[in-house]
């Protein structure tokens, strides 16, 4: 991100972002972001530390700062003074003082029940870490010795992706640390023993993730990982399918069958929701191990009837959480699967698949939205009872836009009800539907950066923050042309009809007045076109149109005075105008109207068809309403099938974007056919000086 110097404000924030140890991209991103660079410096300066502090700390203030619950924010405070007086260290004692702070909400608590649920002041010491290592190593150890070099490469591969490789700094640090006595504190509600200091990573695992152009590894997909750590951000090199993993899945199901952690169950869907609500558990919880892996084959070879029996995992019935509640593994669906044929009548389910396919996979960073962060403790409880690798999983909020929905359960519903026409219709959010609108990646990628990313569940993005980046890059990058959509004839009748002109129009209005490239040819005949909406039969002193007796200018080309209305048999609706051209240019109207003309006597203008799109639903947030449905808006989409446009438009192909002036910004879309485009408005100019366009 490159700032304004003349930005003192945002310098000075900057610095005081700096100042508590940030990296310099931690602090830009929070820039960007008004809701986190203002709860940012709230916090700093709540905790007193306007003159800086150690990194350390400073990372735990970016963490309070983002994820502090907002219905606790009266024990701010005190939580700060905590991690400035460094009885809070670290990340783990920080989520759990956030949860202790969501339960508390406004209500007073006892200061000794929160330090307990933190774990201030708990100590572990080096001996104790080394007994639990070799505790571990201990009961591995006939695993271990059976393949000693493959097992310590498998360790060292292990810890390299929890702790990442290793450095010439951590080395230092533990040069440093030899002088000190080491300290951990451990987190009571997890077993996971965590370094005094945060990394940068683990606060904010966005800063570690290498800009484009700093990327020097190879490409991939996110979900497929090759053993080089390629970036997964840049293009697939393949796709890949949880279904490409089902006999691992088996496998590891009976896996967990036989270590006593799953088992086969035969309650109905309603008595697992009974028995869930009373936090019972269910009467076959306890068979046999060989039992439950007898019907789980049974299961499998297709010897049990559909719903008659599960696979669940046997977690924690007892938990807060319901995602603990015994979440079933497996079902049995008679149904062949869209990759896997008929080879399965089994299925896992998503809570058992998602966390060891990410696992599988070899994914660093588990990306979701805050729906699913109370779905990390089952996550990491089938990670840690499998032993497998375990990713970091970051959550953040959805990105909520104005006047549209973006859950794809709703989008799904809009598009196989037939509420729009299909998932790239240019009224949706989706990137298909975007791209057929005509917003480029660019703009996309610029309205992101705009908003940042935040873990506010509640923001609402408005619409036109996103219109917003498309204009400034549009008004760079698309040619002007000109468009009538709702034509209304004008006959010159001081031209001669036999002789048309051929006028320079200007594409790129910014560029040099000689400049014979930045400029197109339109033909000035006796006969053109302007908007209906750009006349009226009574004229006003607000009113810049045309009007009987006015004078107007027409871009590019003379100034004009209606002398003459025809009116049709209603002698109401206008179908033609007389007018006279001054072609020495002695007037100066105030208005200037955009126009179409004749290319040759008796020969229409160029015919398109022009789609124009607007909000999709009423309502600021539909999702909010009970019938969210009744909320489209029914003017969301006009269709004019014939509008004249200049002749240097007939080339344009699928993707060419342009200005229509006084109109908006089009895009040609992929209905267009040789004897006929289509253009898409991608959206409107900044203001509404120009209401062309608009019948009446």
């Amino acid at each position: 991100m490159v700032l304004n110097a003349e930005d003192d404000d945002k310098m000075r924030q900057l610095d005081l972002f700096l100042s508590i140890g940030l990296d310099k991209r931690t602090a830009e991103n929070a820039l960007v972001n008004p809701k986190v660079s203002s709860n940012l410096a709230a916090v700093i300066k709540e905790a007193l530390v306007v003159d800086g502090c150690s990194k350390a700390v400073g990372n735990l203030l970016y963490m309070v700062a983002t994820k502090f619950p907002s219905n606790a924010i009266k024990h701010r405070p005190k939580l700060l003074e905590y991690v400035v007086l460094s009885k809070i260290k670290t990340p783990a004692q920080l989520e759990a003082a956030f949860t202790f702070f969501t339960n508390v909400g406004s209500e007073d608590y006892q200061l000794k029940e929160f330090e307990q649920a933190c774990g201030v002041g708990v100590v572990v010491s080096l001996e104790e870490v080394h007994a639990a290592v070799t505790e571990v190593l201990k009961e591995n150890m006939n695993i271990i010795l059976s393949n000693a070099i493959e097992s310590m490469d498998v360790i060292d591969e292990s810890l390299r992706g929890i702790l990442g490789e290793r450095t010439a700094d951590d080395d230092a640090k533990a040069l440093k640390k030899k002088k000190e006595k080491p300290a951990q504190v451990e987190d009571k509600t997890n077993s996971a023993h965590t370094s005094v200091t945060p990394s940068e990573e683990e606060l904010n695992p966005f800063s570690i993730f290498p800009q484009p152009e700093e990327n020097s590894k190879g490409s991939q997909k996110s979900g497929e990982a090759s053993g080089d750590f390629p970036c997964a951000f840049r293009r697939a090199r393949h796709v890949t399918y949880s279904s490409d993993y089902f006999q691992e899945l088996y496998d590891l199901a009976v896996l967990l069958i036989q270590k006593g952690l799953a088992y086969v169950d035969h309650q109905t869907p309603e008595e697992i929701k009974e028995y869930r609500e009373k936090k019972l558990n269910s009467p076959w919880r306890d068979r046999p191990i060989s039992e439950s892996l007898s019907l789980f084959d049974d299961m499998r070879r297709g010897l049990i009837e559909e719903g008659k029996a599960t696979l669940r995992m046997k977690q924690d019935m007892q938990s807060e959480n319901k995602n603990m509640y015994d979440l079933i593994a497996y079902r049995i669906k008679f149904t062949p699967h869209p990759h896997a044929g008929d080879k399965w009548c089994i299925y896992p389910s998503y809570d058992y698949t998602h966390c060891i396919v990410d696992s599988l996979e070899n994914i660093t960073h588990s990306l979701c939205t805050l729906e699913f962060e109370i779905r990390r403790p089952s996550y990491y409880w089938l990670l840690v009872a499998l032993d497998l690798y375990q990713p970091y999983v970051w959550e953040y909020s959805r990105l909520n836009i104005s006047n549209t929905v973006m859950s794809k359960r709703k989008l799904n519903r809009l598009v196989t009800e037939k509420w729009v026409d299909g998932w790239d219709d240019p009224r949706l959010m989706t990137l298909a539907g975007l791209r057929r609108r005509g917003v480029s990646s660019s703009a996309i990628n610029s309205f992101i950066r705009g908003i940042g990313i935040t873990r506010s569940d509640n923001s609402m993005i408005r619409y036109d923050r996103l219109e917003y980046h498309i204009r400034e890059e549009l008004n760079r990058t698309a040619p002007r042309a000109m468009v009538v959509l709702h034509p209304l004839k004008v006959v010159i009748t001081n031209f001669d009809s036999e002789t048309p002109l051929s006028l320079d129009a200007r594409m790129w209005p910014d560029a040099p007045t000689d400049d014979a490239s930045s400029c197109y040819k339109v033909p000035f005949t006796n006969v053109i076109y302007i908007e209906r909406s750009d006349f009226r039969l009574k004229d006003s002193k607000d009113y810049y149109g045309l009007a009987p007796g006015k004078t107007i200018l027409l871009r590019y080309a003379f100034p004009i005075k209606c002398t003459e209305v025809i009116l049709g048999n209603d002698s109401e609706t206008v179908v033609e105008i007389r007018a006279e051209y001054d072609p020495l240019k002695q007037t100066k109207p105030k208005g200037v109207l955009h126009w179409v003309a004749q290319p040759r006597p008796d020969v229409e203008p160029l015919k398109v068809e022009v789609r124009l799109f607007d909000k999709l639903f009423l309502s600021e947030n539909p999702v909010e309403l009970d019938n969210w449905l009744a909320d489209l808006n029914p003017n969301s989409k006009e269709v004019i099938p014939e509008a004249y446009a200049v002749p240097a438009l007939a080339n344009a192909v699928m993707g060419d974007r342009f200005q229509f002036e006084r109109l908006g910004y089009f895009a040609v879309d992929q209905d267009s056919k040789p004897d006929k485009l289509v253009f898409n408005r991608t959206v409107t100019l900044r203001d509404s000086y120009s209401k062309g366009g608009r019948s009446k």
